[in-house]
């Protein structure tokens, strides 16, 4: 079969496409003219009703406006008639403040002259006064001088239980004066360090330790066959204990220190037994 024999075909599916094609795109524009039309009718009714209140809005205050204004003007006149009051007002309190002022120098002025008065006589007070504390403050210390020495005395005079006794001798001179006095019993003791104790009086005395330097010993008391340890215990120091039946105070003082050697006396009362003599 030849080539002008060959039969002859059409492609009717193109045609029927784009009419399809073109039928939908005219139909999404007519529906958007639609809408594009409603909203611009939505949109210019809107603009008119802002505009209608706007006008009203406009309105409404051009009347505050005025009648503000009109208020203002009112208001400036009667502020006119005021100030020319005030000015008036302001004239007279000037004046009365400026009497009220040379009123207030004149008795300023008056109450300085006194107070100088015064002060010149106060300055002759102040003059004696000084004198006179001068003087007291000189009493005060030759008072304070002489609280110390007497609290220094008494404190020697406190023993180490908290008890205050009598006098005490701080050297074997003061020892004599107070055997003479004949208020307590004394017995003087030199002690050494040693393992076994001393009599004195009617107890025993041991001596541990003793430094010279620090002036500190430190000593074991017998009596009534019990132990008591006075341990660093400083010279002119009284030592106190009881002992005996009827439980009376003894005092021990050591007014000497030297190494591994002390001295000084126990004192009794006068009523306290007598130590044996051999």
């Amino acid at each position: 079969m030849s080539d002008e024999q060959q039969p002859q075909f059409h492609n009717y599916d193109d045609g029927g496409n784009s009419n399809i094609l073109r039928n939908v795109i005219l139909g999404v524009a007519a529906v958007y003219i639609i809408f594009s039309l409603y909203f611009s009718y939505e949109l210019n009714d809107r603009i008119n009703k802002l505009e209608a209140k706007q006008t009203v809005a406009e309105q409404t205050l051009d009347k505050k406006i005025a009648a503000t204004q009109s208020a203002v003007e009112s208001s400036s006149a009667d502020l006119s008639k005021q100030v020319g009051m005030t000015q008036k007002q302001i004239a007279a309190r000037a004046a009365q403040l400026q009497r009220e002022q040379k009123a207030s120098e004149s008795r300023l002025t008056e109450e300085q002259q006194k107070q100088q008065a015064a002060l010149g006589a106060v300055g002759t007070d102040v003059a004696g006064v000084k004198s006179e504390v001068a003087g007291a403050k000189t009493d005060i210390s030759t008072t304070r001088s002489d609280l110390d020495a007497t609290k220094a005395k008494l404190e020697r005079t406190i023993g180490d239980l908290g008890i205050q006794t009598g006098l005490i001798a701080t050297t074997r001179e003061d020892l004599e004066v107070l055997k003479h006095k004949g208020d307590r019993n004394y017995y003087e003791f030199t002690l050494t360090k040693a393992k076994s104790p001393t009599p004195v009086a009617t107890v025993s005395l041991l001596l541990k330790k003793a430094d010279q330097k620090k002036g500190k010993y430190t000593m074991n008391v017998i009596a009534d066959d019990s132990t008591i340890e006075k341990k660093d215990k400083t010279k002119n120091e009284p030592l106190q204990f009881y002992t005996g039946r009827d439980h009376l105070l003894y005092e021990l003082v050591v007014f000497t220190v030297e190494k591994n050697k002390v001295t000084g006396y126990v004192s009794t009362p006068k009523n306290a037994p007598v130590p044996m003599t051999k």
